[in-house]
C-alpha cells in the first residue's frame, strides 16, 4: 500500500508503483525549480550602484562623485553582493561567450569577434541548452551577443526565444540612435568605410546623418547636417582611431519611455504578460507567450550604458549641476605602459578632451546607469509577480556589467584593458530562499563571470559538481556565499583584440598581465597553437608584462614589471599564468572550419587556483625609492 497524504493505492504491481514513484520524484524536483531571470548590462562600472560604493569604500558615492541606483540598492538588501567579480575578457562579445558557456576563453578557443559553433567536438552546452534540458522555457531578450551558433553556418539556436535590440528593434524603427558603423582597425590597420547614424526623433521622423565615406572626406552639405543634429543633442564625441565618432554623451533624442532599452523591458514584460498564448511585439512579430507549465529562464540584456552615451532628458537632467573628480592620470605613468598597453592608449585616449567634456562624459554616463536602474526596477518587479502568480520560487542573477568602463583611468575612455576598471565587476544574486543568498550579504571574495553558469545550473536542481559537468570552469556562487573555506587565489582571462593576445590574473595583492602570443591574426589551420610555448620562453621585453601591487597601488598607475625590486615576481607570475592560458587545456580552433582545432595540454593541471609564491619574491608592502624601468 502506497499511503500519500490519505490517498491509497492498493494492489498495485511493483513495476507500476515504482513509475508512479519515480513520476512523483520527477515532479518534486521539477516543482523545486525556481524561475530564473539573469540581468546583463553593458560597460557598467560597478561604482555606478551606490549599495557597491557603500559596501567598499562606506559612502554611496563611487570616487568620481555622486550617482543614482535606488533600485539596484534595493535588490541588493534583498541578497547577496559580490563586490570583486571580474570577467574573462573585457569586451562584448568574448566576455558574453564566456559566461553562456561557463568555461574560459582559452578553453572555448574564443579570443575576439569569432562565431563560435558547436559542431566542433570540445564544444559544450551553454547553460541556456542545460536548463532547457533540465525543463526549463528560455528566452534571451535585449542585448544578445553570445556568439555561439548550434550548428556550423547556422542559427543560434540555444534559447527557445531570441529578440536582438539591434536587429528587432533599432531595424524595424524603436530606440533613438543607430549607428551603421564607423572607423576600425583590423589587426592594426585603420580601415575608412561608410558609416551613417540614424536619428529616431520622438515624432516619428528620422534623420540620417554620414560619419565617414570610404572613398572621400564629407561634403559641406554632409558636414553641416553632422554638426546640426550634434549641436541639437549636445553630442560628445571621442575622436581617437579606434573610437572615431564614438558618442560618449548626449541626450538621447527619445523620452525615457522610447529608448531602446525601454522597448527591450517592455519585450521582457510582454513575453510574461502573455503567458501561455501567441503575442505581437512591438513591431508586430509573433512570439510565443512563456509556458507556465515550465519554469522560465529569461536573459534580460541592457545595452545602457555602452556607448552611444545618450541618457533621456529626464535623468540627465538629474546630473546636470553635478561635478566630478576627474581620475589622475600624468606622463609618469604613462611611460610605464608596455607596447600593448600604449596601442590601447593611444586609440582611446583623453587626453585632448577639455575638463568640460571630461565632466559631461562621466556625468553622462552616471545618468544613463541611473535610467538603466529604473528599467531594472520594472523588469524585476514584473519578474517577481509572474513568479508569484506562478507560484514559484525565483533566482535573479545581476551581472553589473559584462565588463567595465574607463572614465579616464588610465587616461581613456574604453574597455579593452587588463586594469581594474575594465575588468572589475559585481553581482547581485536575490533568490526567495534566503537561506541559500541571504539578504543583506557582502561577499568580498574573489569570484568569476565563469561562475554564473554553474549557479543558474545548480539552482535548476543540475547537479554541476558531477563528473558530467567537469567542462565548467567556475563555481555555485551558493557554494561560495555558504562555505568559509571555499575560495581562490586569483582570476583568469585572456583576449586578442586591440593589442591582440593578452592575458591576466589577478590576486587580492597584485595584478599581473602579459601578452601571450607573437601575432595578432585570429587562428588559421594549420597555425593552431603553433610556437605555443613562445610567451615563456621570449626575451622578457617582448611579452609586455605588466604588474601591479594593489597594496600600494590600488588604482594601477605604477607598472612595476621591469623594476629591480619587482623583476622576479613578475618572471614568477609570468610562468604561472603562462602555464595555465597556453598549456592547461588551451584551444586554438579554426571557427572558418566545423572541426579543426588543437588543444595544448603541456601544463595538465597548472590551473590549481592556489598561489604559492616565494616570499623572497614579494618585495616589502610600502617599498619605497623603487627603480622605474628603463625600456
Amino acid at each position: 500500500m502506497f499511503n500519500d497524504g490519505g490517498y491509497q493505492m492498493k494492489n498495485i504491481s511493483v513495476p507500476l508503483a515504482m513509475a508512479l514513484a519515480a513520476s512523483l520524484l520527477s515532479f518534486v524536483s521539477w516543482s523545486k525549480q525556481p524561475n530564473i531571470l539573469w540581468i546583463i548590462t553593458d560597460d557598467h562600472r560597478p561604482d555606478a550602484i551606490s549599495a557597491y560604493n557603500q559596501a567598499t569604500r562606506g559612502t554611496n558615492e563611487s570616487y568620481l562623485g555622486y550617482v543614482s541606483s535606488p533600485n539596484i540598492d534595493a535588490l541588493a538588501k534583498e541578497g547577496v553582493l559580490f563586490t570583486k567579480a571580474f570577467n574573462q575578457a573585457p569586451a562584448c562579445g568574448t566576455s558574453r561567450t564566456s559566461m553562456h558557456s561557463g568555461r574560459y576563453p582559452f578553453r572555448t578557443g574564443k579570443y575576439a569577434w569569432e562565431q563560435v559553433h558547436q559542431d566542433a567536438d570540445f564544444m559544450t552546452p551553454a547553460v541556456s541548452e542545460s536548463l532547457r534540458d533540465a525543463g526549463y522555457g528560455t528566452a534571451i531578450i535585449g542585448k544578445t551577443h553570445h556568439g555561439i551558433r548550434k550548428h556550423f553556418n547556422g542559427k543560434s539556436d540555444i534559447f527557445d526565444l531570441e529578440i536582438e535590440f539591434n536587429r528587432d528593434l533599432h531595424r524595424n524603427g524603436f530606440g533613438g540612435w543607430y549607428s551603421t558603423g564607423a572607423y576600425g582597425l583590423t589587426d592594426g590597420v585603420l580601415l575608412r568605410r561608410d558609416a551613417t547614424e540614424t536619428i529616431m526623433y520622438a515624432d516619428g521622423t528620422k534623420k540620417v546623418i554620414t560619419l565617414s565615406k570610404a572613398d572621400r572626406l564629407l561634403n559641406a552639405e554632409e558636414q553641416a547636417v553632422k554638426a546640426s543634429v550634434e549641436e541639437e543633442f549636445d553630442i560628445l564625441r571621442a575622436y581617437t582611431r579606434i573610437n572615431k565618432g564614438l558618442i560618449l554623451g548626449g541626450v538621447n533624442p527619445q523620452p525615457a519611455d522610447k529608448t531602446v532599452d525601454a522597448y527591450i523591458t517592455k519585450e521582457f514584460i510582454r513575453y510574461l504578460d502573455n503567458a501561455d498564448k501567441t503575442y505581437s511585439s512591438s513591431w508586430g512579430a509573433q512570439f510565443q507567450g512563456a509556458d507556465t507549465n515550465k519554469p522560465v529562464f529569461v536573459n534580460l540584456g541592457f545595452h545602457l550604458p555602452h556607448t552611444p552615451v545618450l541618457p533621456p532628458k529626464e535623468f540627465r537632467d538629474q546630473f546636470k549641476d553635478k561635478m566630478y573628480h576627474l581620475p589622475e592620470f600624468d606622463t609618469e605613468e604613462l611611460a610605464t605602459f608596455v607596447p600593448q598597453q600604449m596601442q590601447i592608449y593611444n586609440e582611446s585616449k583623453t587626453h585632448a578632451m577639455k575638463p568640460e567634456e571630461q565632466q559631461q562624459a562621466i556625468r553622462d554616463y552616471y545618468a544613463f546607469s541611473a535610467f538603466g536602474d529604473h528599467l531594472i526596477g520594472k523588469a524585476v518587479k514584473a519578474f517577481k509577480d509572474y513568479s508569484n502568480k506562478q507560484g514559484r520560487e525565483y533566482l535573479i542573477v545581476f551581472t553589473i556589467g559584462d565588463h567595465g568602463w574607463h572614465l579616464g583611468e588610465q587616461g581613456i575612455m574604453a574597455k579593452f584593458g587588463s586594469w581594474k576598471e575594465s575588468l572589475n565587476g559585481a553581482v547581485i544574486v536575490v533568490s526567495s530562499d534566503k537561506q541559500t543568498f541571504p539578504a543583506g550579504k557582502v561577499i568580498d571574495k574573489l569570484v568569476e563571470y565563469v561562475d554564473f553558469a554553474p549557479t543558474m545550473m545548480a539552482a535548476a536542481d543540475i547537479q554541476v559538481e558531477s563528473m558530467e559537468y567537469d567542462y565548467l570552469d567556475g563555481k555555485d556562487l551558493a557554494l561560495v556565499v555558504n562555505n568559509p573555506d571555499l575560495e581562490r587565489d586569483y582570476i583568469l582571462g585572456e583576449m586578442n583584440l586591440v593589442s591582440g593576445h593578452r592575458a591576466y590574473l589577478r590576486s587580492h595583492d597584485f595584478a599581473f598581465s602579459m601578452r601571450t602570443r607573437d601575432k595578432r591574426t585570429t587562428a588559421q589551420t594549420p597555425y593552431l597553437n603553433d610556437n605555443i610555448t613562445w610567451a615563456l620562453t621570449a626575451a622578457p621585453l617582448k611579452v609586455d608584462m605588466a604588474l601591479y601591487d594593489l597594496r600600494n597601488d590600488p588604482l594601477e598607475r605604477n607598472n612595476l614589471a621591469y623594476t629591480k625590486e619587482y623583476l622576479a615576481l613578475a618572471q614568477w607570475f609570468r610562468q604561472k599564468l603562462g602555464n595555465i592560458v597556453l598549456g592547461d587545456g588551451r584551444v586554438e580552433m579554426d571557427w572558418s572550419t566545423k572541426n579543426s582545432y588543437n588543444i595544448s595540454n603541456f601544463a595538465d593541471g597548472a590551473d590549481d587556483k592556489t598561489l604559492d609564491i616565494p616570499k623572497e619574491l614579494i618585495p616589502p608592502k610600502g617599498i619605497k625609492d623603487i627603480q622605474r624601468p628603463n625600456y
